[in-house]
């Protein structure tokens, strides 16, 4: 049996006397989305923060397809094939959106100081390859015809979308999705569902962290609910929004009701 694409084994992660994540174990399955779920201030940052590399000096282990990375930098992770969205955008406002998912291509293009500088060699032949492929990922997302647009200048649901292409653009193997549809209308939301249900079908597997649960709830194959770093609750979605714990802790016996409505 094949390792899963994540693995967490008793993470443990404090700030001086506050635990931001108590034993928290899960696993993501290869070509999967699962989602991570719970109330404000639940752990859930902490935890991509840790997977990525940016929280360190937790106990426990993370592995990537049955390799350790917890003793990895955040670039050594990427490199293995680790992605992240964040609930801020952080794209390159000032530049194209070609421009901002050739960012994401950095040690792809690669080459030495003098083919960058002469722009010849092997690094002038991987450029052409890597604005291809760019101009592939935009088209994918929906963005080809803004590819020369300043990505500021981009609406807030085209930005979120370009920032899913710049993630890709590392193929990655596993994707954490911080609150992608945060300040997203109806429309722009459906629109993400849509091109998250693509992104997994190219066998990429996912990580959500998001508040609008019914797209959780359309979206994810397993779905792990935190309170207070701690997992009260894991399952496929349908267990999870009625289990007891989940609904006192988290969704409310409104919410779950009315979750109950949405399409599996």
């Amino acid at each position: 049996m094949s390792a899963p694409e994540l693995e967490i084994e008793g993470l443990t992660l404090r700030y001086g006397g506050l635990t931001a994540i108590d034993g928290l174990s899960l696993r993501v399955e290869t070509g999967s989305l699962h989602g991570l779920i719970g109330p404000n201030g639940a752990g859930k940052t902490s935890v991509f923060n840790a997977i990525c590399g940016l929280a360190r000096g937790g106990s426990g282990a993370i592995l990537l397809r049955g390799e350790r990375i917890d003793h990895l930098s955040p670039d050594a992770r990427a490199r293995r094939g680790l992605a992240r969205t964040f609930q801020n955008l952080r794209l390159f406002s000032e530049m194209t959106a070609l421009e901002n998912v050739l960012a994401g291509m950095h040690a792809e293009v690669g080459g030495s100081l003098l083919e960058v500088l002469t722009r010849l060699g092997r690094f002038r032949s991987k450029e052409r390859a890597a604005v291809r492929e760019a101009r592939a990922l935009l088209a994918f997302v929906g963005l080809d015809a803004a590819a020369g647009t300043r990505a500021g200048a981009l609406s807030y649901g085209d930005q979120r979308r370009l920032e899913i292409a710049r993630a890709l653009a590392g193929r990655p193997n596993l994707m954490l999705l911080d609150e992608p549809a945060a300040g997203m209308n109806p429309a722009e939301t459906a629109g993400l569902n849509d091109l998250l249900g693509e992104v997994k079908a190219r066998g990429v597997a996912m990580l959500l962290v998001e508040h609008d649960m019914s797209l959780v709830m359309r979206l994810c194959d397993r779905i792990t609910v935190l309170n207070f770093g701690r997992k009260i609750a894991e399952g496929a979605p349908e267990a999870v929004r009625a289990d007891p714990a989940v609904i006192e802790a988290y969704l409310g016996v409104k919410g779950a009701a009315e979750l109950a409505k949405t399409p599996g």
